[in-house]
C-alpha cells in the first residue's frame, strides 16, 4: 500500500479517536496528524491550521511531537461552530478539514488573563483578577514525588500565579540534574539545538495543566542566566526556533504568561536587540496575545515598548510605583522584592513580617506583589527554587490580603493623598497602610458629598475591626497608634 495512503488512514483514525466533537470556550482543541519523516522535521516544512468562526479566521502554528506525529492546538474564544483547514508543504498534512462546536465554559474556567482598566487585570469573561504570585523557579525539574508535593502545597496556598523557568536552573541550593532535557543530547551531554525533546515538553504541559486545575497562572520564564547546560548561550537561530516551538506548543493553555527572562541583564550573551526580537517573535507567534513581560536584576528594560503588557520588576522601592504607573500606563508587579527566609544572602533573609509589609506597601501604591521563600533545608529543598512545602508565616497573611483585595469594588489606584500610602476606587473605597510610624489619629481627606464607614485592619493579626460612626470630608479618626496597621473606608451614601 502507498505509504502516503497509510499515513492518511492513520491520520483519519487518529482524528476520529482523539479529536473531541466539542470543546469548551477557552479550552483546548487539538488536531493530531501523522506524516512520514524525512530529515530533521524541526527544520523542514511546518504545519499550520486556519480556524474559522463566521467571518473571522485565526491562524495557528502546529508542531512536530516525535514518532511521526504532528499536532495543532487551538483555544477557541467564541461559542459556536468552528471549522478548520490545515496548510503544509508536506502532502500528508495539507488540506485536512474538520469542524467542532465550542460550548460554554465549565465552572472555574474564566479564560486567559489580560490587562484591564489600564493598571489592572481581568479574565476574558470580565472577572477581576488580582495577581498574588509566588516564585518556584525550578519546581518542574525535581521529579514527580517532589512536584506532587509542590502541587499539594499550592492547592492550600493563596497564590494564583507562579513564576517558573522552562529551562532547568543551576544555582546555590539547586545543583541537581533535571529528569528531562529540552533538547536531544548525546552520551556526552552535548545538545542538539535543532532537535527538541517531546518528552520534556509533554511533562511541562502536564504541570501547566496541573496549575490550571488549581486556578494558578503559569508565568513562564523563557530565558535565565543560571545555566550549565548551554541554554543561555544558544545561537540566535536556535533561540528563535525555541521561542516559536514553545509558543506553538503552549499558547493554547489559557493560564500561560510569557516572561522573556529572569534577570535579563545578567544573560550576558544577549543584547537589547535580542530581547526586542524575542518579544516580537512571541507577540507575532501567539494568536491569543498572552501577557508578556521581562524581569530585571539591575537596569530595567524599557517597558514603554508596545510588546510589553505589564511591568515586572525586581525592587522594593515602592515610592517608584506611582511614577512607573504614570510613565508606562501599564500594570506594575513587584515580582521579586527579596524572599522570606534565613539563607546567608542579602536577598533571601527578610522576615515574614517584612514580606507582609512589602505586600501591603505594593498594594497601597497601586501595584501588585510577589512572594518567595528561602528557608534553609537539610536536603536543599527551598521553595523559591525547588518547591516542596512552605515553612514561613507570610502565606496566611498574604491570603488575608487577597481576601481584602477581592472584597474591593475594583482595582486600587493611588489616590492624591500621599501623606500615608493609600489607594482606592475614587469616591467609593480607600485603603490606607500606616507603615513604620502608625499614628494615633489621622485627619481624613475624603471627597465632598459622601459618607464612609471605617474599619481598622491588622494585616499581621488578620483582623478587621469596625469603627463606630460615619466619616466625611476632613473628619478625624482614631487609630491604634502602632506600626503596620491599615484603614479601610467604604462609601455608604
Amino acid at each position: 500500500m502507498n505509504r502516503y495512503l497509510v499515513c492518511a488512514l492513520i491520520a483519519a483514525a487518529s482524528l476520529w479517536a482523539q479529536t473531541p466533537v466539542s470543546v469548551e470556550q477557552w479550552g483546548r482543541y487539538e488536531i493530531v496528524l501523522a506524516a512520514p519523516v524525512t530529515g530533521n522535521p524541526y527544520l523542514g516544512p511546518g504545519l499550520r491550521a486556519d480556524f474559522t468562526f463566521e467571518h473571522r479566521t485565526v491562524t495557528v502554528d502546529g508542531f512536530y511531537d516525535g514518532d511521526g506525529t504532528w499536532r495543532v492546538r487551538f483555544m477557541p474564544d467564541t461559542v459556536g461552530e468552528w471549522s478548520y483547514v490545515t496548510r503544509s508543504e508536506i502532502p500528508a498534512l495539507n488540506g485536512k478539514t474538520g469542524q467542532f462546536r465550542c460550548v460554554k465554559p465549565a465552572a472555574g474556567n474564566h479564560g486567559p488573563v489580560a490587562v484591564s482598566h489600564v493598571y489592572h487585570f481581568a479574565y476574558a469573561d470580565g472577572t477581576a483578577y488580582y495577581p498574588i504570585g509566588t516564585t518556584a523557579y525550578a519546581w518542574i525539574h525535581q521529579g514527580d514525588v517532589l512536584e506532587n508535593i509542590t502541587l499539594a502545597t499550592l492547592k492550600a496556598a493563596p497564590f494564583n500565579k507562579i513564576r517558573m523557568c522552562i529551562f532547568p536552573k543551576n544555582y546555590d541550593y539547586n545543583k541537581n540534574e533535571p529528569q528531562y532535557y529540552p533538547f536531544v543530547r548525546d552520551a556526552a551531554g552535548n545538545n542538539d539545538f535543532t532537535r527538541f525533546n517531546p518528552e520534556f515538553f509533554a511533562h511541562l504541559e502536564k504541570r501547566i495543566d496541573d496549575l490550571s486545575a488549581l486556578g494558578i497562572e503559569a508565568d513562564l520564564i523563557l530565558f535565565h542566566p543560571y545555566d550549565r547546560w548551554g541554554y543561555s548561550k544558544m545561537p540566535p537561530e536556535a533561540d528563535d526556533r525555541y521561542l516559536r516551538y514553545v509558543v506553538a506548543r503552549l499558547s493554547s493553555h489559557r493560564n500561560v504568561w510569557w516572561s522573556m527572562a529572569n534577570e535579563y541583564d545578567l544573560v550576558k550573551t544577549k543584547t537589547m536587540a535580542d530581547w526586542d526580537r524575542f518579544f516580537r517573535i512571541v507577540q507575532e507567534s501567539d494568536p491569543y496575545s498572552h501577557l508578556r513581560s521581562i524581569h530585571n536584576s539591575g537596569p530595567m528594560y524599557d517597558h514603554s515598548k508596545a510588546w510589553v503588557t505589564h511591568v515586572s520588576v525586581q525592587s522594593s522601592d515602592f515610592d517608584k510605583a506611582a511614577d512607573w504607573l504614570s510613565q508606562y500606563k501599564k500594570p506594575v508587579i513587584y515580582d521579586e522584592m527579596k524572599y522570606e527566609g534565613n539563607i546567608p544572602k542579602r536577598w533571601g533573609n527578610i522576615s515574614a513580617q517584612e514580606m507582609v509589609r512589602r505586600f501591603w506597601l505594593a498594594t497601597v501604591s497601586g501595584a501588585y506583589a510577589g512572594h518567595g521563600e528561602t528557608y534553609l533545608d537539610p536536603t536543599d529543598v527551598l521553595w523559591w527554587s525547588k518547591g516542596g512545602v512552605l515553612k514561613g508565616e507570610s502565606p496566611a497573611r498574604i491570603a488575608f490580603l487577597r481576601r481584602v483585595l477581592e472584597d474591593a469594588p475594583g482595582g486600587l489606584n493611588p489616590t492624591p493623598d500621599r501623606y500615608y500610602p493609600n489607594a482606592g476606587v475614587e469616591g467609593a473605597y480607600y485603603l490606607y497602610y500606616f507603615d513604620v510610624n502608625g499614628p494615633a489619629e489621622y485627619e481624613l481627606k475624603l471627597p465632598p458629598g459622601g459618607r464612609y464607614r471605617a474599619e481598622i485592619i491588622d494585616p499581621w493579626g488578620m483582623t478587621v475591626t469596625p469603627v463606630d460612626g460615619a466619616f466625611e470630608d476632613k473628619a478625624k479618626i482614631k487609630l491604634p497608634g502602632k506600626a503596620g496597621m491599615a484603614l479601610r473606608l467604604r462609601r455608604i451614601q
